[in-house]
């Protein structure tokens, strides 16, 4: 390339470049202007920024107060449903429970706040001046369940009460029966046996207390042949021992027992009662087996077999004998037995 058009060149970037300063004059003139304008607008931004500065101090404020109160407020929530749990309806006796009412946040948004805290304080204030005591219902109610159990309990323990009273009841009817058909059993045997041992006399059971036969017990009264009616305490040895086995025997037929023991029975009787007591026995003999005590040889010549006890050189000695082998006429079946104790020396049996 030659100096011409090397110049030519420089030239045309020269006048670009003059062009361009040109230009840039006039961006700097408009942003003189403008920073101009923005210095005069600068005192006027300048109260904004302190203005909106300020607003957002009192926002911050405000903003933190609510903050606050939104805490209290979940606070006394929390304390008022604590509260709300511990509440208990005390049951008013006449009165129909009352269930603590929920209410919903439309509902309390409804509510006249100025008129509910009046109601409030004239309720406060009334219960101030009543001072009702609340326990007292608990008391009451505690009272009135152990009222209930108790007689709960009353009425079961009266329950079986009457229970075993109905059974006292029965027990004592069918004692009361029992006893009145033996007795009416046995006074009839009676009879029958204190005629038939003093041939003729006549005896009697009679009870003090015919409504209540147990107690003042039963009278024993006789009457002898050719004699009065006495009491048996009123009678002699003799009478007593026939009044005596006339009720032994009658008890024996009301209850038979295939044993009996009987010691010496015909000790006070003269020899024609015991002849009789005698064969009375022997004719029981047949359907049970006596054993008897007996010093009379009347009684124990008509036993079966003779036991004799008697003592020797300060020994008891016994000895056994069979009627039956001395006699002619025996009989078929040994039911009677006889021990044959000398009076004066009478020792136990060893």
């Amino acid at each position: 390339m030659d100096l011409k058009e090397q110049k030519e060149t420089f030239e045309q970037e020269g006048n670009k470049l003059l062009t361009e300063m040109d230009d840039l004059a006039d961006v700097i003139l408009q942003k003189e202007t403008e920073k101009l304008e923005l210095k005069e607008k600068q005192p006027d931004i300048s109260g904004n920024k302190t203005n909106l500065r300020s607003k957002k101090l009192e926002k911050e404020q405000k903003l933190e107060a609510f903050l606050k109160q939104i805490n209290d407020h979940q606070n006394s929530i929390i304390n008022y449903k604590k509260k709300i749990k511990e509440l208990k309806i005390h049951e008013v006796p006449g009165k129909p429970l009352v269930e603590l009412k929920t209410y919903s946040l439309e509902e309390i948004t409804a509510v006249e706040m100025d008129r509910l805290q009046y109601e409030v304080s004239v309720k406060e204030q009334n219960l101030s001046e009543k001072a009702p005591n609340l326990a007292v219902l608990a008391e009451y109610k505690e009272k009135t369940d152990l009222f209930i159990q108790r007689t709960n309990e009353l009425e079961d323990v009266t329950l079986h009460r009457n229970k075993a009273r109905q059974f006292l009841e029965e027990v004592r009817h069918t004692r009361l029966s029992e006893f009145l058909d033996g007795y009416s059993i046995i006074t009839h045997k009676l009879k029958e046996m204190y005629q038939m041992l003093t041939l003729g006399g006549d005896a009697e059971l009679e009870l003090v207390d015919s409504l209540d036969p147990f107690s003042e017990g039963i009278v024993f009264s006789v009457r002898p042949p050719k004699k009065s009616w006495k009491n048996i305490s009123n009678l002699s040895g003799g009478e007593k021992t026939l009044s005596s086995l006339a009720l032994v025997f009658a008890l024996h037929y009301y209850k038979p027992s295939p044993l009996f023991v009987m010691d010496e029975i015909d000790a006070a009787l003269d020899f024609k009662n015991v002849s009789i007591v005698g064969n009375y026995i022997e004719d029981r003999s047949k359907n049970a087996q006596f054993i008897i005590i007996s010093l009379r040889s009347n009684m124990f010549e008509l036993a079966d077999h003779l036991i004799g006890i008697f003592k020797t050189w300060d020994c008891t000695k016994s000895v056994t004998i069979n009627p039956k082998a001395y006699g002619k006429n025996s009989r078929p079946t040994s039911q009677l037995l006889y021990f044959v104790i000398p009076y004066t020396e009478r020792t136990e049996i060893i």
